[in-house]
């Protein structure tokens, strides 16, 4: 395997053999301590299985779900566009093995058209969706908000007087909604010495290295990002934002954050299956990208934002989460793939004439409603790149070619 060059058919977990055997083969085994769950090409299986590596908390549902309608048409799948960039079209097929797909549920009008399952991943699984999760911080955020339980023009720091001295203590619970915070904090993924790095090594989603004297959990961790600027001014994405969020969602309610999602959305939704949402060793929610569900699951929830949410989120928190965000505030630099879009609420918002929004998380996972087409896709992934850039240019081509066959 050195040197080998892996695609979405080489890397296939069960092709690789990995955790297969009882024992299985040395050299097939992942560890948590070598932080294989977090390495290609081992993501192929860890990400249908990170109970197994990391802590976590169940969300319950309440039992007694339904699963959608099929109304199956294979044919979709041979439906074919040219990729951003690309000169020669191709099938979705074949984009949702270049994107290292895991699994596929395009929905139209309520019914799976379209399902598609690949390595080890099937529908029971409980994959992990990575910052797709902070759509659903968002919209029970939302919820509080329309309740008048929490006032998005306050202060941070009116919920938590543990950021008052933080870059977070001055800005506003809608300026951490829409992360235009201003913060001494960088997501770079390719960078370990980025903030995202220091993050990650309070939340301990991976081993600290043996002289690691920082942080050793979330809400140690927060308190000491600062501020960088003015708020209010640009949408600059940034995890911690949700993890305050999901902090000031909990202090309010009075009840750990996997417990809120039951109580908010998992029971009422009717989702077929209870969720596992990782934690740090304080037990505190990763709530910036910790949810790990069912791939039917994740659609019910676009589903019922699709639909106005179905009496269990109020239709004015869908309008604020699918219309927010200040398209002037968005970085066109950064995400070019994406022109005209803007980010409220914890959605992507892509401001089109088909009104279409989204839940995007890193290496492919996703979560696409497009109401004009009356089509919600959901997808899990273990692209090897963990930003959307690298898979964009084949997934949004593709879900607007399945939206114009659909809307025919």
């Amino acid at each position: 395997m050195a040197g080998e060059l892996l695609d979405g058919v080489t890397s296939d977990p069960v092709r690789m053999g990995w955790m297969e055997g009882s024992p299985p083969p040395a050299d097939r085994i992942l560890l948590a301590s070598r932080a294989d769950h977090m390495r290609f090409p081992m993501i192929r299986w860890s990400y249908s299985n990170m109970r197994q590596f990391v802590p976590s908390r169940r969300v319950a549902a309440a039992g007694g779900g339904v699963a959608f309608e099929r109304a199956l048409d294979d044919g979709l799948g041979q439906v074919s566009f040219v990729p951003i960039n690309g000169d020669e079209p191709i099938t979705l097929e074949q984009s949702l093995t270049q994107a290292f797909t895991d699994g596929l549920l395009v929905l139209h009008r309520g019914k799976v058209v379209l399902e598609r399952w690949f390595g080890v991943t099937v529908p029971e699984t409980r994959h992990i969706a990575f910052s797709v999760t902070k759509s659903f911080v968002g919209a029970v955020a939302e919820m509080l908000v329309h309740e008048g339980r929490l006032d998005p023009a306050a202060p941070t720091s009116r919920y938590l007087p543990e950021l008052a001295v933080s870059g977070f203590g001055d800005a506003t619970v809608r300026q951490v909604l829409d992360m235009t915070t201003a913060l001494d904090f960088s997501e770079d993924y390719a960078d370990p010495d980025s903030g995202i790095g220091a993050y990650s090594a309070a939340l301990g989603l991976t081993p600290r290295p043996v002289d690691y004297a920082g942080p050793i959990d979330l809400a140690s961790y927060l308190p000491t990002i600062g501020k960088a600027g003015e708020h209010g001014v640009g949408f600059t994405y940034r995890t911690p934002n949700t993890e305050v969020l999901a902090w000031i969602v909990s202090r309010i309610e009075g009840k750990h954050f996997a417990d809120v999602l039951s109580e908010r959305l998992w029971q009422p939704l009717g989702m077929l299956g209870d969720a596992d949402l990782i934690v740090d060793q304080a037990g505190t929610a990763f709530a910036g990208g910790g949810l790990n569900l069912r791939l039917e699951d994740l659609a019910r929830f676009g589903e019922a934002m699709r639909m106005g949410g179905l009496g269990v989120i109020p239709e004015a928190v869908v309008e604020r989460a699918t219309h927010g965000g200040d398209p002037s505030h968005f970085d066109r630099n950064r995400y070019p793939q994406l022109p005209g879009w803007s980010y409220g609420s914890q959605w992507w918002i892509s401001n089109n004439n088909r009104g279409c929004f989204s839940a995007r998380g890193i290496h492919g996972q996703t979560l696409w409603i497009d109401p004009a087409a009356e089509m919600t896709v959901a997808r899990f992934a273990s692209h090897p790149t963990a930003a959307n850039g690298a898979n964009d240019p084949l997934s949004l081509p593709a879900w607007a070619a399945l939206a114009d066959v659909l809307s025919r």
